[in-house]
């Protein structure tokens, strides 16, 4: 089983519209709302692939239970603590004209000592049955910043492997615990790590305490660093974009099959590419169509890399 962490799990909210233009009123063509977070959207990708999956983290008030709702709709079990304070919305407005996405992200609900408290031991519990546990996004208010650290000794205790999906402090911090994998998108690598140069700022967050470094860079590709080599992956042709804000997830989702299956690397970053080369074609993130899978697995392309390449 892979176990989900969404600590500010959100119900997200998509607008769809001609363009975007700052300033001016749209005209919305279309809308949906469903349970959200980088977490959830990790393991809605693993149950369409036919993985064992358990969600849990943080919900609250009526948007807790309206997460809650669509997650069984779904078919997605999930074990979610409860607090007390409203869990939060996000809403993404994706123009159809150029595929991208503006994103408005609700700060997350306050979250107090003894709330936290219980999350650990679910947490705990849950970790003595899962294969791989996934840490994923942002941190509520009163959550502590080092919330990832705990929880990836706490996965470990548990038998599970780990692996954080986060920026800044959040995953910085995670690193004193020495996840099993970090996935850190080009910006991250950047703003974790205060290192401009890609290649670099990924051997600073493996000699830091990361076992291993899983970096996306967009249209580039994947790159993997791990004491037992680097590789990168790509995919040969271009594609054209629905919604891209789904991909870093389809990606965690990939590592996270693979180590559960005790697969090597470059297999996983084959699959990895291909999930989120998927992802970003569809108009909702969380979705990966197997058809879409199928059909770009052939082109995707990987290498053993040495560090100053790993993002070329």
């Amino acid at each position: 089983m892979i176990l989900t962490v969404t600590l500010n799990a959100a119900l997200d909210v998509s607008y769809d519209v001609d363009v975007v233009t700052p300033g001016a009123s749209h005209r919305v063509r279309g809308v949906r709302a469903r349970a959200g977070g980088k977490g959830i959207n990790v393991a809605r990708i693993l149950h369409g692939f036919g993985h064992e999956v358990l969600v849990t983290g943080l919900a609250g008030g009526a948007t807790g239970d309206a997460i809650r709702t669509d997650l069984a709709a779904a078919g997605l079990p999930e074990s979610l603590t409860s607090i007390a304070a409203e869990s939060r919305r996000t809403v993404s407005v994706v123009s159809r004209s150029t595929g991208e996405a503006t994103l408005l992200n609700e700060p997350g609900p306050p979250v107090d000592a003894a709330e936290w408290g219980r999350l650990l031991d679910d947490v705990a519990t849950l970790a003595r049955t899962a294969a791989v546990v996934v840490l994923s996004g942002s941190l509520p208010p009163g959550v502590p910043r080092d919330a990832y650290a705990y929880l990836v000794r706490v996965a470990r205790a548990g038998g599970a492997l780990s692996i954080v999906d986060a920026d800044g402090a959040a995953l910085t911090d995670s690193l004193s615990a020495q996840p099993d994998a970090v996935k850190p998108n080009a910006a991250e690598l950047v703003a974790a790590s205060g290192i401009n140069d890609p290649a670099a700022a990924a051997a600073w967050l493996l000699s830091n305490g990361a076992r291993a470094v899983i970096a996306t860079f967009g249209a580039a590709g994947i790159a993997a660093l791990t004491p037992a080599g680097s590789w990168r992956a790509w995919l040969e042709t271009r594609i054209s974009p629905v919604n891209p804000t789904g991909a870093g997830d389809a990606c965690t989702a990939a590592v996270a099959a693979g180590l559960a299956g005790g697969l090597p690397w470059p297999e996983i970053l084959i699959t990895a590419a291909a999930w989120s080369a998927a992802a970003v074609l569809t108009p909702v993130a969380g979705d990966v169509d197997a058809a879409d899978v199928t059909r770009l697995l052939p082109q995707v392309r990987v290498e053993e890399s040495h560090a100053a390449r790993i993002d070329r």
